[in-house]
């Protein structure tokens, strides 16, 4: 099947968040879902649930784990067992109970920033310490700070990494050398590590690899989140999953998991089957779509707002804008993006240290709306 990409899905007035979270005349390009429709056979499986009028309790019944593991089994040669898949409300969720499940308040939790806020957010609201090694910008591609990690992680009561691969923001696809040495570091310090690899599917250069499939050794100290929400736009069907091939692991977050009642699924288990199960053509489409998106916005600013420098992200459908030579810093940034500019980013400074004079910008949506953003963008910095 050919999936149509550039046909605008009108989303004001459908209690959209990206969509209705700011006024009309203001293009939204910030919060991490698409505008792309989802696939027709995910569309299908939900209209058929819907179609029997009855909303009662939902099992996930053996389908929904299958389907995870049989994408991860094709897409990256992991080969792990459906019983080694937990339904979750969402990634970040799986955050959260991660974070109560294998620390406790007073802990250290190891990561890397900048960073997707709610890694920080929620370690603060769980009462635990962020101990965060700030990634090392090189000719505009972010390294691990390998001797500022162990410093973090050897820590007294440093107990829980959080790895973010592909890394949001800025875009990275950490190498296989990279995550061995982090995983050797875990190991020297009995740290266990969940890896959000969300972005997983969405790679243009490397290739993505799963946490757990470095080794055995690895695969015995770590969980991973996934969803289907980045790659098929489900966000609103509150169906990601957390794998691992300990079962001591799975059974401490399951445990947190259902401390909180929160282990009951949704119908969104019917798209999420559909799409891995039948979608596979349409998450090819959309990376290739996406890879001529990213690469336009690139060439864009590079020649008509050098103010503003970024990169083709190796992963990941965001742009992460490096505005400093704008002169402008914390609120009158995000101020000028909005205001002037009409166009709502994430400010940088959210993403913790490293993001201060940063915007990330989210590129998945129709090359017609990406390329008036950017206009815009660049009548506001013509000023």
């Amino acid at each position: 099947m050919n999936y149509d990409f550039d046909t605008l899905v009108e989303r004001r007035g459908t209690r959209s968040d990206k969509w209705d979270s700011y006024p009309a005349d203001v293009l939204p390009m910030w919060i991490a879902d698409s505008d792309f429709r989802s696939p027709q056979p995910v569309i299908d499986a939900i209209m058929e649930t819907a179609r029997r009028g009855v909303f009662g309790y939902t099992r996930a019944d053996g389908a929904f784990e299958s389907a995870y593991a049989g994408w991860m089994r094709r897409s990256f040669g992991w080969d792990v067992a459906p019983e080694r898949v937990l339904w979750c409300p969402s990634v970040g969720t799986a955050l959260a109970i991660a974070i109560r499940a294998f620390t406790r308040p007073g802990d250290g939790v190891a990561m890397m920033l900048p960073i997707y806020p709610p890694f920080l957010r929620l370690c603060a609201l769980n009462g635990r310490e962020a101990r965060a090694t700030l990634l090392r910008c090189e000719d505009g591609r972010y390294r691990i700070d390998f001797a500022d990690l162990e410093r973090k992680l050897a820590e007294e009561r440093t107990r829980l990494l959080l790895l973010c691969n592909p890394h949001n923001p800025t875009g990275r696809v950490f190498e296989e050398d990279e995550l061995r040495r982090v995983g050797e570091l875990c190991l020297k310090y009995n740290v266990v590590v969940f890896s959000d690899e969300i972005h997983g599917d969405i790679v243009f250069s490397g290739r993505h690899i799963p946490f757990p499939t470095l080794s055995p050794e690895l695969a015995a100290v770590s969980l991973v989140g996934v969803n289907a929400s980045k790659t098929f736009n489900l966000a609103d069907l509150r169906s990601a999953a957390v794998l691992s091939e300990n079962d001591a692991l799975l059974e401490a977050f399951a445990r947190e998991r259902d401390s909180l009642k929160l282990g009951r699924c949704s119908l969104g288990v019917a798209g999420v089957i559909a799409a891995y199960e039948q979608c596979a053509d349409y998450a090819e489409q959309l990376r290739e779509y996406l890879r001529g998106n990213l690469q336009f916005a690139v060439d864009f600013l590079h020649a008509e707002t050098p103010e503003i420098t970024t990169r083709m992200p190796e992963g990941t459908f965001l742009l992460w804008l490096d505005c400093r030579r704008l002169g402008l810093s914390g609120n009158d940034l995000a101020a000028f993006f909005l205001e002037k500019a009409r166009v709502a980013l994430n400010d940088g400074e959210t993403f913790g240290e490293g993001g201060r004079g940063f915007m990330r910008m989210n590129a998945a949506c129709p090359r017609s709306l990406l390329e008036e953003g950017l206009r815009r963008i660049r009548r506001a910095v013509r000023g």
